[in-house]
């Protein structure tokens, strides 16, 4: 559950289960910067699972992974620059994301497991169609 706090402008309360988070805007775009972003959710969401995919497959397959990583950012770019997407026109959202293992990990262990890491379900859901379907509440 999402909900304005009435306190200032772009503030907002984040009800997620028994846990309560701030959401606000940075100060640049009008907000008190007093927590994280929409985007800066988006972005903590996709590491969170990156790192936990990878912890699963690491103990699934005995690979000494000691420690996970995962450094975010999310920018708008030009469709032009980017070789390898569908669209080629406009501007199109760009997430940079920089892992580090740590470990007495072999090279094909750190390759297979930058590998996994395409494979989180957020970021298969990022890459999916999604529908969101929009009701007034009652």
């Amino acid at each position: 559950m999402v909900s304005e706090t009435g306190a200032e402008k772009f503030l907002n309360g984040v009800l997620v289960g028994r846990h309560e988070l701030p959401a606000d805007e940075p100060v640049s775009v009008g907000g008190l910067d007093a927590g994280p972003s929409p985007y800066d959710y988006l972005l903590a969401g996709l590491g969170a699972c990156t790192s936990m995919t990878l912890r699963m497959y690491a103990e699934r397959k005995g690979i000494p992974l000691d420690n996970v990583s995962v450094s975010l950012r999310h920018e708008k770019i030009h469709a032009e620059n980017c070789a390898e997407c569908e669209t080629s026109e406009g501007r199109i959202d760009h997430i940079d994301r920089e892992i580090k293992l740590s470990g007495n990990l072999t090279e094909p262990q750190r390759t297979r497991l930058l590998e996994i890491a395409n494979r989180c379900p957020v970021q298969r859901t990022l890459h999916s169609e999604v529908h969101v379907e929009t009701r007034a509440a009652d």
